[in-house]
């Protein structure tokens, strides 16, 4: 009985998350160039009668990459199809999936960077010339298999483009590069999700919520929730300063969103190497983290709101970083 429990939590979970997730452009809030860089890629499309061209949308987790891929696909009037780097470890996969593609679908591709490049080679044909080049056997009676693709539409995300192959980027139509989102849309973002969820917030609590929400709307929504649970338990069930302010207090949130990984970063970097610079490769193994992990999830945040500085040397904490963690200069803490 619990571990069906428990199956339910998590499928009423993801649930309220496909809930939350726009529907269209106009619920779509931020990235304003993007969308409308996008609006003209399908209505020329459209207009044609062609498939759209191949779309690669790069940006930190959060962001809104897939939200904007199925929203493509629903401008489009197209089923999409959704895989993942990871997902794709023998071009059988990737075949078993070009294969099934009907006329003007859209192939979602989540975590492309993490393709290996065997997969990348099947797919420069696929892209370009809509042709499947396969193998078939092995030693002196394998032959080589081309097959016809219908036209498709290759939508990719990754966090990481440096690592994505220059032949692979080439292939794509359209780069977009999602950037963080301005205080204003989160709150705006924060306001609809409250309401979808049918929850009371103040206006002091959206902006409590959209000042930690590390300027990324899937933050925000992990938030509010959190934010909604514990004014349910603890409080008249409306969300109001109080409770916001308890919520992220509970989660070890500060009030620009960082949390116990972000500040124990800047500690080492200050306490134990006199604010820097220090090598990503010392830095990792002194916070016993992975270096991919550093780069692509704790540094980004810290650079955008000048925490922290990526030189050639190493990296450095900023002045900023020292006085939001009560550090008066250099290795010293103020007591």
């Amino acid at each position: 009985m619990d571990a069906i429990k428990i199956k339910e939590d998590a499928h009423i979970d993801q649930n309220i998350d496909q809930a939350l997730r726009p529907a269209s452009w106009g619920e779509y809030v931020g990235q304003d160039g993007t969308k409308q860089n996008l609006k003209i890629i399908i209505e020329a499309a459209k207009k044609r009668g062609e498939a759209m061209d191949h779309v690669l949308f790069c940006g930190q987790a959060g962001l809104g990459k897939t939200t904007l891929a199925y929203l493509v696909a629903k401008e489009l009037g197209a089923l999409v199809k959704v895989t993942s780097g990871p997902a794709l470890e023998k071009s059988g996969d990737l075949a078993a999936l070009l294969t099934n593609l009907e006329s003007g679908d859209v192939l979602f591709v989540d975590e492309a960077h993490r393709m290996n490049r065997m997969i990348e080679e099947i797919l420069y044909p696929a892209m370009e010339s809509r042709k499947l080049h396969l193998m078939v056997g092995k030693g002196p009676s394998a032959r080589a298999l081309t097959l016809d693709l219908p036209p498709f539409t290759l939508i990719a995300a990754t966090t990481r483009e440096n690592l994505l192959s220059g032949p692979l980027r080439s292939r794509f139509g359209a780069t977009f590069r999602l950037d963080y989102y301005q205080l204003e849309d989160i709150a705006k973002i924060l306001t609809r999700s409250a309401s979808l969820l049918h929850a009371k917030i103040t206006p002091e609590a959206v902006s409590i919520l959209a000042r930690a929400s590390r300027a990324t709307p899937r933050v925000a929504n992990r938030l509010l929730k959190r934010a909604r649970d514990y004014a349910e338990v603890h409080g008249t069930g409306a969300i109001d300063e109080k409770s916001a302010r308890e919520a992220l207090t509970l989660l070890e949130v500060d009030a620009l969103g960082l949390e116990p990984h972000d500040r124990r970063l800047l500690e080492i970097i200050i306490k134990k190497f006199n604010g820097g610079p220090v090598g990503v490769g010392t830095l990792a193994a002194a916070l016993s983290e992975d270096r991919g992990a550093l780069e692509d999830i704790y540094e980004p945040y810290l650079m955008k709101i000048g925490f922290l500085q990526r030189t050639s040397a190493g990296r450095v904490a900023l002045p900023p970083a020292y006085a939001h963690l009560g550090f008066r200069e250099p290795g010293n803490l103020l007591v």
